[in-house]
């Protein structure tokens, strides 16, 4: 059972955010409470990938899976072919061994494998029909952000598409304070985080989550090779995309 997330309650000494052990013991808690309509984002991605996967021998890669609630949505879906195959990669051992509880069913049947990989060095990816980014590249160094794009349009079947799923920035510094205001107070009145973790978080956070603006993401999936792109939902500024390999 996941633990309700007091990691910035009681830290004394702020340092850089590390999806260590004491992260992964409670990160379906903090993400569900940090990320806005988490769980929407989870069903409607997952009923988006279903337009996608073929009916025999898919396979959807999930970078940085961490506790494997996206590929356990996905495996659950009415619509999931029985012959599609999910690998999931993260750099965080804490993290697989959340996912590996999670997703023993799905282990053991042979449908799921996970995979420990560092998206600044990923092995190359088996050819594919999805790939899911999901807050993910936002922790990349900008300067990797484009050759790991290139790696994943190189995988992907024509067909295919990846999906990004990002906190960004907009161009207008008015209404990027005002989305990051809405934001705070979201985490406040909905998910009950105090001024000062939410402080705290931000200042952990600082020199790790480097967010991009949307055009910028776009640039980005651009240059690496996709040709159709668009955004499937936005809530001020968190922004789900979708590009597709023609």
């Amino acid at each position: 059972m996941t633990e309700h997330d007091r990691v910035f309650q009681h830290t004394a000494r702020i340092e850089d955010f590390a999806f260590d052990e004491r992260v992964a013991k409670v990160f379906d808690n903090m993400v569900s409470r940090s990320v806005p309509f988490y769980n929407e984002v989870q069903r409607i991605q997952s009923d988006l990938i279903m337009d996608f996967l073929p009916a025999e021998a898919g396979v959807v890669c999930d970078l940085g899976c961490s506790t494997g609630t996206t590929i356990d949505y996905l495996t659950q879906h009415p619509k999931c072919p029985p012959g599609a195959h999910f690998i999931g990669y993260d750099n965080s051992d804490s993290m697989l061994d959340k996912a590996r509880e999670k997703l023993a069913h799905q282990i053991a049947a042979g449908k799921v494998s996970l995979i420990s990989a560092d998206l600044s060095a990923m092995p190359e990816l088996p050819a594919c029909h999805v790939v899911i980014l999901n807050w993910t590249l936002q922790f990349v160094r900008p300067i990797g952000r484009e050759q790991l794009l290139k790696a994943i349009y190189q995988a992907l079947k024509p067909g295919g598409i990846v999906l990004l799923s990002e906190k960004i920035l907009v161009n207008d510094p008015v209404l990027n304070r005002l989305y990051i205001d809405h934001y705070l107070q979201f985490k406040v009145s909905q998910s009950h985080y105090t001024d000062l973790e939410n402080q705290r978080k931000r200042e952990a956070l600082e020199n790790v989550l480097i967010p991009y603006r949307l055009d910028e993401n776009y640039e980005l999936l651009e240059r690496a090779g996709f040709g159709r792109m668009g955004t499937y939902f936005q809530w001020f500024n968190f922004a789900c995309m979708i590009a597709v390999k023609v």
